[in-house]
């Protein structure tokens, strides 16, 4: 099922025949590099039973992208919720495929799921939690965010910068 579609990409739900498509994304060191490890195959396949969980539970989750031109199979991008200082935060999180890199991929995607998580969940803010020394992603988030500043993530254990937009931030620059 489609979900967002974009100029070169379109977004959609995984399916367990995604891992074919994810285990070499999620099983390359460089793309893991700002992870704790890489996965295997039983953590890939978890991965995306993770996301198919979130899509019933929340509406939002993990998704497929793919480059229209080809159907090329890029990596994911989507909506999560973090706790973050003790609030449930929507954040944006994805994972490019490296030979796709620099092409501007992940910031379109990126910028997508920012624009439906305020048209179709109704958040008020979305945020980004990019450690400090990935400069790739933190590039990505200064493109896609308004705001930034650091904050204690208890899930990781360490500080990480998170950027966000509020709501009332895009519906002004319509």
């Amino acid at each position: 099922m489609v979900i967002l579609e974009t100029e070169r990409l379109y977004l959609r739900h995984f399916t367990l025949d995604d891992v074919e498509h994810l285990l070499p994304i999620f099983s390359d060191p460089e793309v893991m590099r700002f992870y704790p490890a890489t996965k295997d195959r039983t953590a890939t396949e978890g991965w995306i039973r993770w996301s198919l969980d979130s899509y019933q539970q929340h509406g939002i989750g993990l998704w497929a992208v793919i480059l229209k031109q080809g159907q090329v199979f890029l990596g994911d991008c989507g909506l999560t919720i973090q706790a973050i200082e003790g609030r449930a935060e929507v954040e944006i999180g994805y994972h490019i495929r490296r030979d796709h890199w620099s092409q501007g991929f992940a910031t379109e995607a990126a910028r997508a799921c920012r624009d439906y998580a305020f048209k179709a969940v109704d958040v008020p803010r979305v945020v980004s939690l990019v450690r400090p020394d990935n400069v790739a992603s933190r590039r990505v988030a200064a493109k896609i965010h308004s705001h930034l500043r650091e904050v204690f993530w208890e899930k990781v254990g360490f500080a990480v910068c998170m950027y966000w937009t509020e709501r009332a931030n895009v519906v002004a620059q319509r």
